[in-house]
């Protein structure tokens, strides 16, 4: 019973059903002259006791099996990068680990070991590498004179044995050999007695003492366990235990948790991570490319033995990549390991159970009885998880199971041999009971390995609307296209979800395609299924027309479904509330587009509410961000934000946040920062939307992104860069069915843009090609009044504003507005009437201050005229100090139309006079302006997108630097000192 070194001792693992041959083997034991027993093991267990407690330097690399099945791997220094986060395994693993003699060195489970609490249990089921993993850390920790390694086998269930191993392993190491008495065999040596003798005798303890109990599981059912108990709860503070076991032990350890004792190490802790599996390869000679390797780490979900075995089988392959796209649990070397390891050890009734289950990807108690037609499945499941035979619990009531990809492999493989035509019964018959128990999922999957296209079919078809309201459209893409071509153009059902699929993907013509498709085939859908699929055909027209950005359409076909929903047999195909959610929904976004926006508000709003009442947080997520995203549009100033991040924290919260949809709500949060002047903000916000948001999905979102970042660009003064994005703006709006709202004001930017580059000729021939209706209108005026600023010609920029400013001009947007009335102050200026752009600058700061919108004062800055207003009265300061201070959009900055350069930022030219003696950040300028309000700290961190104990960190700055102690000497002091207006703010 030596320490596993080179040899391939392996510990048997004690079957769930114990054979009577076991119990008769150990009363044989029990029976065997003690005497002679001692005089032919013992005198060797001492020498083992001396000898396992210093590993034995590995050999040079060879293949091999050490200990109960655990590959060799770990033992050496670290070296390297740290390892991505997601892989499995062990995290923060070197991505580079040291190999010494063939061996993965291990830090962060080292480590672990090393800080570990008085008992560690190391609970994984064979060939997880425990046994190695003690080895190395005690060879790498220099702990081998420290360390007593007993290696538990089937005779050591006879305490006698045992208490003798685990005497003489104690005695073997410095600490031990001056403490432990010899333990001498005698018939009557009782294991109750020895481990009080061994609690007295290592009462004096002072140096730290491991002892490791390898195979700890086969001590299961023994009169040692509740004797080792014993010992576990009295023993000294400086003994510690290790128990590598594959299993949990019944050893009481859950009282040593509340005193914070036990430390657990557990098989997704000794999970090999991609960078430990890289380095294991390369220790063979093994060279494999980064995707075939990540797909054999994959396939063997980091377990150590089965990377070790497939190092085996790829030494000398003809073809690696071959071998690793093909390697499963039914090569031979894996296979014979969980054979012999895992399956041959369990009863009939328990071999049945695992072939037929088999076939799921995961199986529960009640499932499994009905592919086997016996009872007791979920008892069979759980006792096999808890043994570490390859079956993992997949929820915290251990009700559902799943088996370990490779075990799966071969359980298919020997059903395939046992009982080569129940499959296909099988499946069916799991079909069935999924379909039934509300899987429909699992169940259509079922169906299909059935090859029984017609189950397969009307489950899908009756399914899909949940998947697509659930955000589970890349599940409903990947059923659909499993079905033969020949099976979906044979049914106008699965055509009517090969829209939906399309809509997902966001081919826009095939859905547009299949639809029709659909609608003419309807007659050929048998009569009971007829007016499900007519509802169906109605949602997915609404869809599709949402994406096109046809409201119009949009409109009327969410009022048709919202008559459908009254329909007695939507109500009786439970599909009236979830439908009436969407049609309020998508009826709301079209409002929001046709400026009916009260009504907009109150259908947004009974659509989400609707959506969060009935359990579908994916509709919910929709109607907040396409709600947002329209208002956004429309209404910068009253804008529902906190919509954007309930969007946002519901699809962080879900996992959607990769989704097209997500990159909408960061788009808007991004366009929000951008308004309120936040560039730096703005633009990770932006970034990520770039990342997330496919335009082909969503190309009216997508073109809304396009122009932000246009706008950006703009802002800070690359104005080449913000010229493309509009170009890329401009394409994906051709690609609409009706004009995008941000349409008109996107030439008119492109226009400044020219003007800004220079361009002036070229934008006066732009600006003449225009129709005469969409010249007249507000967006072109603003960008006629920057040329003709631009060309020296304020008049004339004065007289292309008038309709704009005095209301003849409809439908202005307030943010609009404020650029128009910044190029009338610098027209007025230039023409000599100070009072005038006083006046209109006021007007302009009186709108900006209403809603913070101040991206105007930076695409088109006045500073000098800013400046100037500041000294001659306004009730303002607080807002001119804070855009004054905003950085320039370039190098320099830069001045709008007819502006003078400007030096070191905005306010370079006329730097703000010194108001306190420590310079307010533009956070807390921000923070200020809200201060004179009724706001509480939560309203104020909602307005401004941070957290109320962000608020609270800026106001506490606020008050040391003005040398206050409360909100409301805040306000005077801010006042008294014209960072703040004498007044409460304007409405």
């Amino acid at each position: 019973m030596a320490l596993p070194s080179g040899g391939a001792y392996v510990s048997p693992m004690w079957p769930i059903d114990r054979p009577p041959q076991c119990v008769d083997r150990i009363k044989e034991l029990a029976d065997t002259n003690l005497e002679t027993w001692h005089a032919e093991q013992v005198g060797g267990m001492r020498e083992v006791a001396t000898v396992q407690v210093v590993p034995r330097e590995p050999r040079p690399f060879q293949v091999r099996l050490d200990g109960p099945g655990n590959a060799t791997a770990g033992l050496a220094k670290v070296s390297g990068t740290t390892a991505s986060a997601d892989e499995p395994g062990t995290p923060d693993v070197p991505g580079i680990p040291s190999v010494r003699a063939g061996v993965v060195s291990r830090p962060v489970l080292f480590g672990r070991l090393a800080e570990a609490e008085r008992v560690v249990q190391m609970s994984a089921p064979a060939g997880s590498g425990k046994t190695v993993l003690m080895r190395s850390w005690i060879a790498e920790a220099g702990l081998a004179g420290r360390a007593a390694w007993v290696s538990v086998d089937s005779e050591h269930r006879d305490p006698r044995r045992f208490w003798i191993s685990v005497a003489d392993g104690l005695r073997g190491t410095a600490a031990g050999s001056a403490l432990v008495r010899p333990l001498t065999a005698a018939p009557g040596l009782d294991g109750w007695a020895v481990v009080e003798r061994l609690l007295k005798d290592l009462g004096p303890l002072e140096d730290r003492l491991w002892l490791i109990i390898d195979d700890a599981h086969v001590l299961e059912s023994s009169e040692v366990l509740p004797q080792l108990e014993l010992l576990l709860l009295r023993a000294p503070q400086e003994l510690r235990f290790v128990l590598p076991t594959r299993h949990d032990l019944r050893l009481g350890l859950h009282r040593l948790r509340p005193e914070g004792d036990l430390t657990e190490i557990r098989a997704a802790d000794l999970r090999f991570s991609l960078a430990e599996a890289r380095a294991l390869f390369g220790a063979t000679g093994v060279e494999l490319p980064a995707d075939a390797l990540a797909r054999l780490h994959r396939r063997t979900e980091g377990w150590a033995a089965g990377l070790r075995l497939a190092a085996l089988s790829l030494a000398g392959h003809p073809d690696p990549e071959r071998f690793a796209a093909e390697f499963s649990g039914t090569d031979r070397t894996v296979a014979e390991f969980l054979l012999a390891e895992v399956l041959d050890r369990q009863s009939e009734e328990i071999r049945r159970l695992l072939l037929r289950t088999s076939v799921l990807e995961r199986v529960s108690g009640p499932l499994a009885d009905a592919l086997t037609g016996g009872s007791g499945g979920e008892r069979i499941l759980q006792d096999l998880e808890q043994a570490g035979a390859f079956v993992v619990s997949l929820d915290a009531g251990r009700s559902w199971f799943r088996y370990h990809q490779l075990f799966a492999d071969l359980l298919q493989l020997q059903l395939r041999r046992t009982e080569p035509n129940e499959q296909t019964a099988l499946h069916r018959a799991a079909a069935e009971w999924l379909a039934k128990h509300g899987h429909p999922v699992e169940a259509v999957r079922q169906a299909r390995a059935a090859e029984d296209w017609g189950m397969a079919a009307r489950l899908l078809s009756d399914h899909w609307l949940d998947l697509y309201l659930s955000g589970r459209g890349a599940t409903l893409v990947e059923l659909i296209a499993t079905f033969p071509r020949r099976v979906v153009t044979a049914s106008p059902e699965l055509t009517t979800v090969l829209v939906a699929g399309d809509l997902v993907r966001g081919a826009l013509e095939d859905a547009g395609r299949h639809l029709a498709m659909a609608t003419a085939e309807l007659a050929a859908v048998p009569a009971d299924r007829r007016g499900r699929v007519q509802v169906m055909l109605a949602v997915l027209r609404l869809f599709l027309a949402r994406r096109f950005v046809d409201f119009p359409a949009v409109a009327d076909e969410a009022q048709r479904l919202l008559a459908v929903t009254e329909n007695a047999d939507a109500v009786h195909l439970g599909l009236s509330e979830d439908l009436r959610a969407a049609a309020f929904i998508s009826l709301g976004i079209a409002e929001v587009w046709a400026f009916r926006f009260a009504d907009a508000d109150r259908h947004l709003k009974q659509g989400v509410a609707l959506a969060r009442l009935i359990g579908r947080p994916y509709l919910e997520f929709t109607g907040l961000t396409h709600g947002a995203h329209g208002m956004l549009l429309f209404r910068p100033d009253a804008s529902p934000a906190e919509w954007s991040r309930q969007a946002i924290e519901l699809a962080e919260r879900h996992g959607w946040g990769e989704e097209p949809l997500a990159g909408v709500a960061y788009a808007q949060l991004g366009i929000v920062m951008l308004f309120q002047g936040r560039l730096d903000e703005a633009e990770p916000w932006l970034e990520r939307a770039e990342r997330t948001l496919r335009t082909e999905v969503e190309p009216a979102a997508g073109m809304s992104l396009r122009y932000a970042r246009a706008v950006l660009e703009l802002a800070r003064g690359r104005y080449a860069d913000a010229l493309a994005a509009f170009g890329d703006a401009e394409k994906l709006a051709a690609t609409l069915v009706s004009p995008h709202t941000l349409a008109t004001s996107m030439r008119s930017r492109m226009l400044q843009t020219l003007v800004r580059l220079g361009q002036t000729g070229r934008a006066e021939e732009a600006l003449a090609e225009l129709d005469s209706d969409v010249r007249v209108s507000a967006e072109m005026r603003i960008a006629a009044a920057a040329l003709r600023l631009a060309t020296g010609d304020p008049q004339a920029a004065a007289g292309a504003l008038a309709p704009v400013l005095d209301g003849q001009a409809s439908k202005v947007r307030l943010i609009r507005m404020v650029t128009a009335l910044l190029l009338e102050a610098q027209a007025r200026d230039a023409l000599g009437d100070q009072a005038t752009a006083g006046r209109v600058l006021e007007r302009a700061l009186d709108i900006t201050e209403s809603n913070g919108i101040i991206l105007p004062f930076l695409l088109d800055p006045v500073p000098a005229l800013l400046e100037r207003h500041r000294r001659s009265g306004t009730a303002h300061p607080a807002l001119i100090t804070q855009i004054l201070r905003t950085p320039p959009g370039g190098p320099g900055g830069h001045g709008g139309a007819g502006s003078p350069p400007v030096r070191g930022g905005l306010g370079g030219i006329f730097p703000p006079r010194p108001t306190v003696t420590e310079q307010l950040t533009d956070s807390e300028t921000r923070v200020l302006r809200y201060l004179p309000t009724h706001l509480t700290v939560h309203d104020i961190a909602n307005e401004l997108f941070l957290s109320a104990n962000t608020v609270n960190t800026h106001r506490r700055h606020l008050y040391a630097k003005l040398g206050v102690h409360s909100r409301h000497d805040a306000v005077a002091r801010a006042r008294a000192l014209g960072l703040l207006a004498p007044s409460a703010p304007r409405a």
